[in-house]
């Protein structure tokens, strides 16, 4: 009689070797799929179908701050990213303000005082020469005319004014001043902290930063953050087919630049990004994206963990929670 036991050991060896393969098959998937081995991550995405054109976000205290260059309220987020409150800024019966006449609220960060400050782009006199300074625990609101300001900014070598990124640096205020396809020229505004208060008085610093890489798109600064800890800059920057500070023009990508040890850079004439992070290369999600803004929600040893805000010119905006890692 024949004894098959051998064949028996061999076929459970065999499948064993089946099961192992199909194993690392499916592991070497889930890898790819969540970006194992890359620790830049995206970690959440949300879509605010009710508010419009988000343009620029802060956090503090467990709450995120997001403003519409063409919405008529300041919206506030929990922590899960959910609606939780607002403030009116404009009375309008329509859910976008009209691009004649709307303040292109494109900024926002918190002062040294944690009050609220939102910036006008400037672009188009005289709507978008104005800001808001808003306590966000009373909601008392100071409105604010930034035109000796931006005069000045013209004045200082500016021949395009379109302010579309604020954050506060100890003793400082930086705004980003977004070139075109005409102007592909980006600029850091380095100016005193309370700079609204003495806008005839108050120092001006521009800073040209970065280069054009996209040879058919301009690369625009759109966002600031900054981070206290390691003393680094953080950019949203887009491309986009214009030709103006005004019109909107077809949306290519979005990228995140890191400066590194920016308070020593301050009064450079001209300063390149340290990294260069292309979002749509981070996660398909992210393609086609107009990033507008960004800020810090924490940030660990390793890690910045970031929230980022998209205006695609569709009446809707989206939130994305990104991890970078810190390099």
């Amino acid at each position: 009689m024949i004894d098959f036991a051998f064949l028996k050991k061999g076929t459970l060896c065999l499948t064993k070797v089946i099961s192992l393969l199909n194993f690392l098959k499916i592991f070497i998937l889930f890898c790819l799929l969540t970006g194992c081995g890359n620790d830049n991550m995206l970690k959440e995405v949300k879509t605010l179908n009710d508010y419009p054109s988000a343009s620029g976000i802060e956090y503090l205290n467990s709450k995120f701050y997001i403003i519409g260059d063409d919405a008529k309220d300041l919206l506030i987020l929990d922590s899960s990213l959910t609606a939780i409150d607002s403030i009116p800024l404009y009375s309008s019966e329509e859910k976008r303000i009209p691009k004649k006449t709307k303040a292109d609220i494109e900024s926002i960060t918190f002062t040294s005082d944690k009050k609220l400050l939102l910036l006008g782009s400037g672009s188009a006199e005289p709507y978008r020469n104005f800001g808001w300074l808003i306590d966000p625990v009373s909601k008392q609101k100071d409105n604010i005319k930034l035109d000796i300001f931006y005069q000045r900014l013209k004045e200082s070598g500016l021949p395009v004014i379109n302010i579309e990124g604020v954050c506060s640096v100890p003793g400082a205020t930086i705004l980003s001043n977004r070139g075109n396809k005409t102007f592909p020229k980006n600029h850091l505004v380095i100016t005193s902290d309370k700079f609204w208060k003495q806008q005839a008085t108050s120092s001006i610093t521009l800073v040209l930063i970065g280069g054009n890489t996209d040879t058919s798109l301009f690369n625009g600064v759109s966002g600031l953050a900054y981070s206290t800890k390691t003393d680094r800059l953080i950019l949203t920057v887009s491309t986009e087919d214009t030709k103006n500070s005004i019109d909107d023009g077809t949306i290519g990508k979005s990228y995140l630049w890191v400066v590194d040890n920016f308070s020593t850079k301050k009064n450079w004439k001209a300063m390149n990004p340290d990294q260069v992070l292309d979002l749509g290369a981070m996660d398909p999600k992210l393609k086609g994206q107009k990033i507008e803004s960004v800020c810090i929600e924490k940030e660990t040893k390793d890690f910045f963990h970031l929230v980022l805000v998209a205006d695609n010119d569709d009446g809707s905006s989206n939130v994305f929670r990104l991890l970078v890692e810190k390099k």
